[in-house]
């Protein structure tokens, strides 16, 4: 291996594994997220031109911290020069402050995954409640705005447009980039399990194209650490079972298109999935409390998943849930599954 092909591999493993951690980092001084990412870009640039001549240092994320926080600070100060306003007391202390990257590195802790500080961040209350999932899904976990848009039904253009005066605002309103307290995270919860669900349905609707590698995953793997992290809220625990049984059937999507799920052939899934997700599931249920969207959605795939050990769909079963899903989630997609259960149950 090349020294130009390892610094590279080096690099993408920093971009996929810290990418999000080192963006909190880098907007938390300026609340100014295209910039951060901007500086973030040219940090990643800088490595794949320094890295195979100088060597890859001991720690890459750190490094890349220290080089996109000295170009806001460069950019930042060049400002200033040339419209002749001194800059920021209060900013130019903030990207002066702990300037050691490890002590920045190590700061951000109260959540196990740097990627849900980030999520959790961008569900601000002053946030459009709209732009929230898009923005977590782009700036966080690495979508472009065509695939978010194929999302939630917005052309790319239109999305795009979107996503940059969602930045802005928060630019200008100074709209704090931080970490909630944990009595905070409740009532952000919606949009970081909306981004989650959303990540996943790219990886679904890229089945024709170049999914990302492990999208799918990632995608269960935070759910799961959302429930985790907040084991009172059943509708995390309900997207976490939902994205399990989602994921028990991917071995049945080996080719393209993927075959619908009445036509995949119920040996190929995963069993142990198919019993998590029965457990996650479980732990929403034993709250008590009424069903949500993502609850009922987990139920219902429960019930597919179920044909594994039955041989047999149980049409009763999903008609009733696709009832109590239209009553609190009316979408075009949820009612035109009510009908097509309910024609296939009654002949």
């Amino acid at each position: 291996m090349t020294d130009a092909v390892r610094a590279r591999a080096v690099a993408e493993r920093a971009a996929r594994d810290s990418y999000g951690r080192l963006l909190a980092l880098v907007a938390a001084s300026t609340h100014d997220i295209a910039l951060a990412e901007d500086a973030l870009a040219e940090s990643f640039e800088r490595a794949l031109s320094t890295w195979p001549g100088s060597g890859i240092p001991d720690n890459p994320e750190g490094w890349l911290l220290t080089v996109a926080r000295n170009r806001l600070r460069d950019h930042f100060r060049s400002a200033a020069q040339r419209t002749s306003v001194p800059l920021d007391e209060a900013l130019a202390a903030s990207l002066s402050e702990e300037t050691d990257a490890e002590a920045l590195l190590a700061r951000l802790e109260a959540i196990p995954d740097k990627r849900l500080e980030l999520l959790f961040a961008c569900a601000h209350p002053a946030i459009d409640p709209a732009i929230r999932p898009p923005l977590m899904l782009q700036t966080v976990l690495g979508f472009d705005a065509a695939q978010v848009g194929r999302v939630f039904a917005v052309e790319p253009a239109a999305m795009a447009q979107r996503l940059v005066r969602a930045k802005r605002k928060i630019r200008r309103a100074g709209i704090p980039f931080a970490v909630p307290t944990r009595a905070e995270m409740p009532s952000r919860l919606p949009a970081v399990l909306e981004a989650i669900y959303g990540a996943y349905a790219i990886d679904w609707l890229d089945q024709a194209e170049a999914p990302r590698d492990s999208a799918a995953d990632e995608a269960r793997w935070l759910a799961v650490l959302v429930a985790s992290l907040l084991p009172d809220e059943p509708e995390a625990w309900g997207l976490a079972a939902l994205l399990t049984f989602a994921q028990s059937r991917a071995p049945a999507r080996v080719v393209t298109p993927w075959p619908p799920l009445d036509r995949q052939d119920p040996r190929t899934w995963d069993a142990d999935l198919i019993v998590e997700g029965r457990r996650l599931l479980g732990r929403a249920s034993a709250l008590g409390r009424p069903l949500g969207r993502f609850q009922l959605e987990a139920a219902i795939q429960a019930v597919h998943c179920d044909r594994a050990r039955t041989g047999v769909l149980d049409l009763d079963a999903l008609v009733t849930l696709y009832r109590g899903l239209v009553a609190i989630a009316p979408t075009d997609g949820a009612r035109a599954a009510l009908a097509a259960a309910e024609a296939r149950r009654d002949g």
